[in-house]
C-alpha cells in the first residue's frame, strides 16, 4: 500500500462489529483512521479505540446522525443467514437490506462524504461455472438466493444512479464470495457451512450429519483478508464492481473433512443425499482484484484452523449473537 489515506480521517464503518467489520475496524485504527461503528449490537464487541454507536440503520434519521462529518464510509451492514432461513423468512432479509442501503448513501451524500464502499454479495450472481463482474445484469440472481440477492442488487444500482446524478465517482462496489472467520455467526438456525460445522463438531455430534452429498464447490476467503483488500480497494481508482474471492474452489467434502480433521481424527461424517445441496458451483474470477495486487494471504486449512481456535475460546461470545432482524 504505497499511499496511507486514512491517518487522520473520520471513518465510519457499518456493521463494525460482525465477520468481516471487525478486523477491517482494528486495521483502520492501525492505519491512524478516527473510527466510528454502528451496529445494534451492546458495544462489547467493538474493537477498542473507536466510537460506538447503537443505532437502526433502517431509520433516516439516524443514518444522517452516523454520516455526520465522516470523510469515508465502510457500508457492510446485512442481514446474514442460512439458505433454509432466507427462504423461510426472506422479508427479514430483504426489507432491512433495501432500508439500509438506501438510506445510508442518501445520507452519505447530503451529508458530503469522499468516499463510500458498499459491500454487495455472491448472491448477486446467477447459478454459473465462473462468477464474472460484467455478467450480473444480463442475469438473475439464483432462486436460492433471490430475496437477499435482489436486495443487494438494488443497493449496487442506486450507486450507479448516484454516479450518473450527482457525478460522485468516488463510490466503490465489492463482491465478496463465502466469508468465513472468526466473530462469524454460529447461531444455530442461521450460520453458514463453516460456523454451522464447528459448531455442531465441538458440540460433540457423532457422527457429523451433512446435507446433500459434499459435492458442490464453492469458493471461501477469510474474513481478514476481505477487510484488508476493501482498505486497499478504497486507495485505488477503480470503481467497477470487484470480486473477493479466493478463485479456487473447494468442496463441501473437503471443508467438512478438514474441519474434522483439525479437531478430531476419528470422527464420521455422513452425508444425507435426501437433502437439499444448493447449486452445483459457486466460483469467484478474480483477475479484476489480481490486478489491483489484491490476492488470497491466507491458506484455507489455515484459515479454518484460526476460526476453530477462536470457536473453542470464545464460545460463550460466538452463540450469544443477536439479530434482531430475524425475530
Amino acid at each position: 500500500m504505497e499511499v496511507n489515506i486514512y491517518k487522520n480521517k473520520n471513518v465510519l464503518v457499518t456493521g463494525g462489529t460482525g465477520l468481516i467489520g471487525i478486523p477491517l475496524v482494528e486495521k483502520l485504527i492501525k492505519l491512524g483512521a478516527y473510527v466510528r461503528v454502528v451496529s445494534l449490537d451492546d458495544g462489547s464487541r467493538c474493537p477498542e479505540g473507536a466510537e460506538f454507536f447503537n443505532l437502526d440503520l433502517t431509520e433516516f434519521s439516524n443514518c444522517m446522525k452516523v454520516c455526520e462529518r465522516q470523510d469515508y464510509i465502510f457500508q457492510l451492514v446485512g442481514v446474514k443467514g442460512s439458505p433454509a432461513m432466507c427462504a423461510q423468512k426472506p422479508a427479514s432479509f430483504y426489507y432491512p437490506t433495501i432500508s439500509f442501503n438506501t438510506n445510508m448513501l442518501e445520507a452519505a451524500r447530503r451529508s458530503g462524504v469522499k468516499k463510500y464502499l458498499y459491500t454487495s454479495s455472491i448472491g448477486v450472481y446467477a447459478p454459473a461455472e465462473v462468477f464474472h463482474e460484467d455478467d450480473v445484469w444480463s442475469t438473475f440472481p439464483s432462486p436460492h438466493d433471490r430475496f437477499a440477492g435482489w436486495a443487494k442488487r438494488m443497493g449496487e444500482l442506486q450507486i450507479e444512479a448516484y454516479k450518473i446524478q450527482y457525478q460522485w465517482n468516488d463510490l466503490y462496489i465489492v463482491r465478496p464470495a463465502n466469508v468465513f472467520g472468526p466473530w462469524d455467526n454460529f447461531d444455530d438456525q442461521n450460520a453458514m457451512v463453516i460456523p454451522s460445522l464447528i459448531k455442531r463438531i465441538v458440540a460433540g455430534e457423532s457422527p457429523l450429519v451433512c446435507w446433500g452429498d459434499g459435492t458442490p464447490i464453492r469458493d471461501f476467503i477469510f474474513s481478514e483478508d476481505v477487510a484488508s483488500d476493501m482498505i486497499a480497494i478504497m486507495q485505488s481508482s477503480e470503481t467497477r464492481p470487484i470480486n473477493l474471492g479466493s478463485g479456487v474452489g473447494v468442496t463441501i467434502k473437503e471443508i467438512a473433512e478438514n474441519l474434522a480433521s483439525l479437531y478430531s481424527k476419528n470422527l464420521e461424517i455422513i452425508w444425507d443425499v435426501t437433502k437439499p445441496k444448493g447449486d452445483q458451483k459457486r466460483l469467484m474470477e478474480t483477475k479484476r482484484a489480481k490486478d489491483l495486487g489484491l490476492t488470497t494471504r491466507t491458506p484455507l486449512r489455515e484459515g479454518l484452523k484460526k476460526t476453530l481456535e477462536w470457536y473453542q475460546q470464545n464460545i460463550n461470545i460466538a452463540n450469544n449473537r443477536y439479530n434482531p432482524f430475524h425475530d
